[in-house]
């Protein structure tokens, strides 16, 4: 009784790092991809930051956070249902950071409109969020699955 316990918490907390894992890595892939040809510019919130850096802390806040919530989620039965939620919260985080960092290093420094900052945010946005936001949903509950059986 005590082995398969100590088996069961070994394989919640290999699923737990591998999803805080992918989340971190598919962050800072996206915004890398989305947000990288601002990358040599200057950031009005941290003049002294780089965007390496930037990046790396928003990715590490996003996989713990995506982490606990999608745990959480783990716990609907409906699939289709728990998987739009999911696409749907990891879309609009991702789609959040990046307009925070094209205001950050773009918009602040210039004229835009808070129409014209989404409307560019979503033009670089939108490719990259839907391809790394699936293929991590995907990758997510395939390992769950087989962490069941």
């Amino acid at each position: 009784m005590k082995q398969i316990f100590q088996n069961k918490i070994i394989r919640v907390l290999k699923k737990t790092l591998f999803m805080a894992l992918l989340f971190f890595a598919g962050t800072f892939i996206e915004i890398y991809w989305s947000m990288g040809e601002f990358s040599e510019r200057m950031s009005s919130g941290c003049i002294d930051c780089s965007f390496i850096e930037d990046v790396y802390f928003i990715s590490l806040l996003t996989s713990v956070f995506l982490t606990i919530v999608f745990l959480l989620l783990s716990l609907l039965k409906k699939i289709y249902l728990k998987n739009t939620i999911e696409l749907l919260l990891l879309s609009s985080i991702w789609g959040f950071w990046n307009y925070t960092v094209f205001v950050e290093r773009e918009s602040s420094w210039s004229t835009y409109t808070f129409k014209e900052e989404f409307f560019c945010t979503f033009s670089l946005s939108i490719l990259p969020v839907l391809t790394l936001s699936i293929a991590t949903i995907f990758s997510i509950n395939y390992i769950s699955r087989i962490s069941k059986t």
